[in-house]
């Protein structure tokens, strides 16, 4: 009895000292064999891996040596032997520390984020932009081609310097002594370097872009009568008319020095305009009658009529007509044989439209439409021939009046045909030269100019330079 006390009373050193030597014998073995890996269960073991770099070295030798005594004989011992895996498993947890050790790759982004910091070294592109900015502070400096500009603009200037001579020569009337207005009048002035007018298209438009420029004058007789507007010189001494003015509101009053045998446009039987023109060679006064008629007593009844001093730059009083709708006058507008044959025209011309607003323009006083159609154009505009027409196709008579439509234009002065320009009759123009000219330039060869830049004073004909 007593002895199997003893013998279970000393049980548990007994297995404790056997538990003991095999843990010590397991110890060893694992320090002198390679270890087996365990599974992610911890209860099979895998594949024997001989390799020094198996990653189960470590963590088994270190649960080994962790793993705890067994203080009991309780079958629950071989239970622990999981534990180890559970190790295992913590083990792995702690292999990502060497990941820290690319920190340094953080250092270099540390780096990188300073790489920005020369971008403010930049700045000076800042003030590179600024520096553009003073770029165009030279700018000013290129005034000077402004200037440079203005100054063909000037050259125009000299141009008028020979015109005097030029125009005396060249608008004398037959005979006479007497030049068509002063020379720096608007009717002498150049107009080749003036701005087109905005209206310009819409103008040539309604005109007709397709029709001719038609020659109102020749030679011989058209419908019994001389084909033009003719004129007569007198001297100062010519006995004078009285006249009768339907329109005597507007109408300078006679008496006129109107000699018996005056010309009349169109013929003594004419129904058209009977437009009557007398020049006082001696006083330099130009004389106008529209519809004119004489009468058996020796006077005159006429539409309208007007009275001009050559000398002087006087218009017409504000909204007044004259022997023209525009209120402009006749003559100085004409083309003439002898300024033809001379080789130059030193003036503006006149031509008629069939289409006119109500509406007028310096040097124009007065209107003949009640239409206020903006595409129409007022009394007085001004064209010119395009500087691009070429001239080379046409004959030395053409050419001079076509280099006149350039130089100096033509003014819109009445409501007529499309493109009629106005001329003298004289037996020396050959007409089939002169219908050339219809057949050769058309509407489109023309432009609107603004010549308001040239007014000096809206009552008077006196013109800047251009």
């Amino acid at each position: 009895m007593l002895t199997r006390f003893r013998l279970t009373h000393r049980l548990p050193a007994v297995l404790l000292v056997v538990v003991i030597l095999v843990s010590c014998q397991g110890f060893d073995a694992a320090l002198h064999r390679p270890l087996q890996p365990v599974d992610a269960a911890g209860t099979s073991p895998l594949t024997t891996t001989n390799s020094p770099d198996n990653p189960a070295y470590l963590p088994l030798i270190v649960a080994a040596q962790s793993k705890p005594w067994p203080t009991s004989t309780s079958t629950t011992l071989p239970t622990q032997s999981p534990t180890p895996t559970a190790t295992v498993t913590a083990t792995p947890t702690r292999s990502p520390t060497p990941r820290p050790t690319p920190t340094p790759t953080a250092v270099t982004t540390a780096t990188s984020t300073r790489t920005p910091t020369p971008r403010p070294t930049l700045t000076p592109t800042a003030t590179a932009t600024a520096t553009p900015t003073r770029s165009p502070t030279p700018r000013p400096t290129l005034t000077p081609t402004a200037t440079a500009t203005a100054t063909p603009t000037r050259s125009p200037t000299p141009r008028p310097t020979p015109t005097p001579t030029a125009t005396v020569t060249a608008t004398r009337t037959p005979g006479g002594v007497c030049a068509f207005f002063p020379p720096d009048n608007i009717w002498n002035t150049r107009i080749d370097s003036l701005p087109v007018d905005i209206g310009s298209q819409a103008y040539v438009n309604n005109i007709g872009a397709n029709a001719g420029l038609h020659p109102d004058f020749g030679a011989g007789l058209w419908d019994g009568g001389p084909i033009g507007i003719p004129f007569a010189t007198v001297p100062g001494s010519q006995s004078r008319v009285p006249i009768n003015f339907d329109y005597e509101d507007e109408s300078d009053p006679g008496p006129y020095p109107i000699p018996p045998d005056v010309p009349i446009e169109g013929g003594p039987d004419s129904d058209g305009d009977r437009h009557v023109l007398v020049v006082d060679r001696d006083h330099c006064k130009l004389y106008e009658m529209w519809n004119a008629w004489p009468q058996p007593d020796g006077s005159w009844q006429a539409g309208s009529g007007a009275v001009f001093d050559l000398t002087a730059h006087a218009l017409r009083p504000d909204g007044w007509t004259s022997a023209d709708a525009a209120g402009l006058p006749i003559l100085p507008g004409l083309v003439r044989y002898d300024e033809v044959a001379s080789g130059a025209i030193r003036h503006a011309l006149r031509f008629t439209a069939p289409r006119t607003r109500r509406a007028y323009i310096w040097p124009a006083r007065h209107y003949a439409s009640s239409s206020t159609d903006p595409a129409r154009p007022p009394m007085g505009q001004r064209f010119r021939l395009k500087d691009s027409f070429d001239l080379s196709g046409f004959s030395p008579t053409n050419q001079v009046i076509l280099t006149a439509l350039k130089t100096y234009g033509m003014f819109l002065a009445d409501n007529g045909s499309s493109w009629f320009l106005s001329g003298v009759p004289d037996e020396r123009w050959d007409n089939d030269d002169l219908h050339q000219l219809q057949v050769g330039v058309r509407g489109f060869d023309f432009e609107a100019v603004d010549e308001s830049s040239l007014m000096i004073d809206p009552d008077s004909g006196q013109a800047k330079p251009p």
